[in-house]
């Protein structure tokens, strides 16, 4: 009799201020997902040069060994793979798949307020394809300018190319992926040669991960994962979207809430057991 194959999960949070109730429940049902055999895997999702702080990434390590954690080293620091994203993009551009974007957000906002109706996927109001079809000359001369731009995935040559596509979900079953719902979303920036959607494809592929789990918050946003995992000739791994943990007010917890901090429920004398039977009772 074959024994079943390990799951590999991992939690992936990003290093721009201390954990709170919130992470310590994705953290934990991710470790139990994998299970004792399994791989629970760390991966600190840096991108965000501006907002990351060393001291939020030190937060994080303290946090969860405080929780009980065990994660296998070494750790996954996206700031340390931007070429490996790089050339999955640069890929991607030779197959006519990206275009350049250069809308501002003020751009995007009026646009959207002068529309009759705003589809919204992942991203917020789906982007209506103001730039989609810019020539390669006025492209050059505004690069050459200098305008700041990003580089969207073309999402109706992107399907052209991969055809219908489903994942599964533990929680949701087989879904089918809705290009329409999922737009022309930005991969990278002039600045920074990705974006969430690229990182985190690339990154649970090249970590082996075979179960993803996340709040589902982010069930909308697999689509486009989807599509570039087809796109990329990558791995499909299962997923579980967990419900969001809230406070009893209804709210979700966020980082501007230092009260309910990890490092803040450490301070007040709470222990790992008390923070476990809090999470039980807001599940």
């Amino acid at each position: 009799m074959t024994s079943e194959p390990s799951i590999s999960t991992r939690f992936a949070p990003s290093p721009t201020g201390r954990l709170h109730l919130g992470h310590a429940y994705s953290a934990k049902f991710a470790a139990e997902a994998c299970g004792s055999r399994g791989r629970f895997l760390l991966r600190i999702e840096d991108i965000d040069i501006g907002r990351c702080r060393p001291e939020f990434e030190d937060g994080i390590y303290e946090d969860l060994a405080w929780l009980g954690h065990n994660w296998e080293i070494p750790i996954w620091r996206q700031s340390d793979h931007m070429t490996d994203y790089r050339v999955a993009l640069d890929r991607l551009e030779s197959e006519g798949l990206v275009f350049s974007c250069f809308c501002t957000r003020k751009d995007l906002q009026r646009q959207v307020a002068e529309a009759a109706s705003a589809p919204h996927g992942p991203d917020g109001p789906i982007y209506p394809g103001t730039c989609r079809n810019l020539s390669p000359g006025e492209v050059s001369d505004r690069k050459s300018a200098g305008d700041a731009f990003a580089l969207r995935l073309d999402i109706n040559s992107a399907t052209r190319q991969t055809g219908a596509l489903t994942f599964y979900d533990r929680a949701h079953g087989v879904i089918a992926v809705d290009p329409a719902g999922c737009g022309d979303v930005v991969l990278a920036r002039k600045d920074v040669p990705t974006s969430y959607h690229l990182s985190v494809t690339l990154d649970d592929a090249a970590q082996g991960v075979t179960l993803v789990t996340r709040g589902d918050d982010l069930l909308h946003a697999t689509h486009v994962h989807r599509i570039l995992q087809a796109l990329l000739d990558l791995p499909v791994p299962e997923y579980h979207h967990h419900t969001l943990l809230k406070a009893p007010s209804g709210k979700r917890f966020a980082k501007r809430d230092k009260a309910k901090t990890i490092q803040a429920l450490r301070e007040a004398g709470k222990s790992p057991d008390d923070v476990r039977v809090m999470l039980s009772m807001l599940e």
